[in-house]
C-alpha cells in the first residue's frame, strides 16, 4: 500500500495489482483509514455518498458503502451521514430489499432515489462548436452539465462517490465522473452523452481510458465542479480467480477476486484504478468467437437495456456468421421504464445506420437519443446471430418483434449447463466447443486483431 500526495490532486490510496485478492478486512482497513484522511481534509458538515446500483452488486461498493456509513454514525461530534442515493441513471429504482442485499448496514433512512427525468439541476453548458470537435464531427449539439439537486440542497462537506472502474460501452471504462454526471444526471445530459458514443462507435472506446464522452465530463467538471462540494472517489477492480488462484484459496474457479482498491481527490485515482481494469478485464482472444453462451443473473438482469451487456461486451470477439446465445432466465422487458420500453419494441435492434437514419426522421426518438444509442450497440450489425433465451417473462414474438432470434431457455440450460462451465473455451461432451461468460458486466471480450487496430 502507497500513500501518495501530489500538488494536482491526492490520492490517498492505491494498493492491488493484477494478481491481488483483498480480504474484507483489508478493505475495511485501507478504505477506512483513506476515509478519515479526506473527512480531515474538509468541514465537519454532513456527507453524501454516491454508490452504485444493484446492477454493479459485484463491485465491492455495497460493503465499502457500508463501511462509510458506519464511521460517519458514528463520528465523535455526531451523526456525519447526510444521505446515500444509489447513482441510478436511467436504472429502475431499487426496492427495499434490494437496498438490504446490498448494503446490509446501512440505515435505509438515509437513502434518497434519483430521478433522471426530474430530479436534476443543470450546472452549465458545454457549446455545441466544442462538443462537435472532441467528438471528431460525429454529433453536433450542445451539452448540459446536470446533477440531482439535492447534492447542493444541504452544505455537504463531501460527496463520496464509490464504484468500480471496468471497461464500458458509453464512455470506454466505467465510473469516476460517470458516476455523478450519468448516474445522478438528468434526461438531456444522458440522452446526448450515450448518443455521442454511439455515433463515435462503440469499438473504438470501450477499453480506452480517454474517450470524447469522458472528455465531455472531464471539461464539465472542470468549468463547473467548482458548485460542488469536493468528490472523493473511492474506486475497485475486480476480477475472476484463475484456476490456480481457486486451488490456491480453496475459493472456486471464477469467484471475484478485488483486484484493486484507489481512494483520492482528483483524476489520477481513476487513472491508476483503469490501467488495472485494462489489465484485469479486458481479454484479447487469439481468435474469433464462433459460438458464445452468456448468463445473466436473474438478480442483475432484468432487462435487455442491462442484459444487452452480452451483446457490447461480446460484439468485438464474434465471428462473422457466429452464434451470441443469451441465457436470460430473469427477464421481465426490454426498457427499464415504460417510455424506453415502448421505444425499444417500436424500432428494435438494428444495424447504427438504419438507427441514424430514423433518429432523423422520429420525433420519439429524437427525444429520447439514449435508446437511440442503445439500440445501436445491442445490434450485431448483421455479423452474427442473437439468440435470447428468456425466462417466462418475454414470449417468443416480443423477442423475435425487437430482431433477436429466440430460444428455449429449458433446452439451453439443460445442454449448456451453467454450473459445468467455466469462464472462457469450453469443449462439450459431443465436441462444440463455446466460450462461456458467466456475467459480462465484469468484462469485455475482444479479437485482439480488432482492439489493436
Amino acid at each position: 500500500m502507497r500513500l501518495i500526495e501530489t500538488q494536482e490532486d491526492l490520492l490517498l490510496l492505491e494498493v492491488g495489482g493484477v494478481e491481488a485478492d483483498l480480504s474484507d478486512a483489508e478493505l475495511d482497513e485501507y478504505f477506512s483509514e483513506a476515509l478519515q484522511k479526506a473527512l480531515s481534509r474538509v468541514h465537519p458538515g454532513p456527507v453524501a455518498l454516491l454508490p452504485p446500483d444493484g446492477t454493479r452488486f459485484h463491485s465491492r461498493a455495497g460493503y465499502l458503502t457500508d463501511i462509510a456509513s458506519r464511521i460517519l454514525s458514528s463520528w465523535p461530534s455526531g451523526d456525519r451521514l447526510g444521505m446515500v442515493m444509489p447513482a441510478l441513471g436511467t436504472h429502475m429504482p431499487m426496492t427495499e430489499a434490494e437496498l438490504g442485499r446490498m448494503f446490509p448496514r446501512t440505515p435505509l433512512a438515509k437513502f434518497r432515489g434519483h430521478d433522471w427525468r426530474r430530479d436534476v439541476l443543470t450546472l452549465g453548458r458545454l457549446e455545441a462548436d466544442w462538443v462537435e470537435k472532441t467528438a471528431e464531427g460525429a454529433v453536433r449539439f450542445d451539452w448540459p452539465v446536470q446533477v440531482n439537486k439535492a447534492l447542493l440542497e444541504e452544505e455537504y462537506s463531501l460527496i463520496v462517490s464509490l464504484g468500480q472502474v471496468v471497461p464500458h460501452e458509453v464512455i470506454g471504462m466505467a465510473n469516476h465522473l460517470k458516476n455523478l454526471f450519468v448516474g445522478t444526471g438528468g434526461k438531456e445530459a444522458i440522452d446526448k452523452s450515450h448518443f455521442t458514443g454511439a455515433a463515435y462507435g462503440m469499438e473504438r472506446m470501450m477499453g480506452r481510458i480517454n474517450t470524447p464522452v469522458r472528455a465531455l465530463f472531464d471539461e464539465g467538471y472542470r468549468r463547473f465542479g467548482n458548485l460542488l462540494p469536493p468528490i472523493l472517489w473511492v474506486l475497485t477492480v475486480v476480477g475472476s480467480r484463475s484456476e490456480s488462484e481457486a486451488r490456491r484459496t480453496g475459493k472456486p474457479r471464477g469467484s471475484l477476486a478485488v483486484r484493486g482498491l484507489y481512494v483520492g481527490f482528483g483524476r489520477s485515482c481513476f487513472e491508476k484504478a483503469a490501467e488495472l481494469a485494462r489489465k484485469v478485464n479486458v481479454d484479447l482472444l487469439d481468435e474469433p468467437i464462433q459460438k458464445a453462451v452468456v448468463y445473466l443473473e436473474p438478480e442483475e438482469f432484468r432487462t435487455t437495456w442491462l442484459g444487452n451487456k452480452a451483446v457490447y461486451r461480446t460484439r468485438m470477439a464474434m465471428a462473422d456468421g457466429g452464434e451470441l446465445l443469451i441465457l436470460a432466465p430473469g427477464l421481465e422487458r426490454f426498457g427499464e421504464d415504460p417510455g424506453i420500453d415502448t421505444l425499444i419494441r417500436k424500432h428494435g435492434y438494428r444495424p447504427a445506420a438504419e438507427i441514424r437514419s430514423r433518429v432523423e426522421t422520429d420525433q420519439e426518438l429524437q427525444g429520447a437519443l439514449s435508446a437511440a444509442a442503445h439500440l445501436i450497440h445491442g445490434s450485431s450489425e448483421n455479423r452474427f446471430t442473437v439468440r435470447y433465451c428468456p425466462g417466462p417473462g418475454v414470449s417468443r414474438k416480443e423477442i423475435e418483434s425487437v430482431g433477436y432470434e429466440w430460444g428455449d431457455l429449458s433446452e439451453a440450460l439443460a445442454r449448456y449447463d451453467i454450473h459445468n462451465l467455466s469462464l472462457g473455451w469450453n469443449t462439450l461432451p459431443d465436441g462444440e466447443r463455446i466460450f462461456f461468460v458467466p456475467n459480462p458486466a465484469l468484462g469485455l471480450w475482444a479479437e485482439k486483431r480488432k482492439f489493436l487496430t
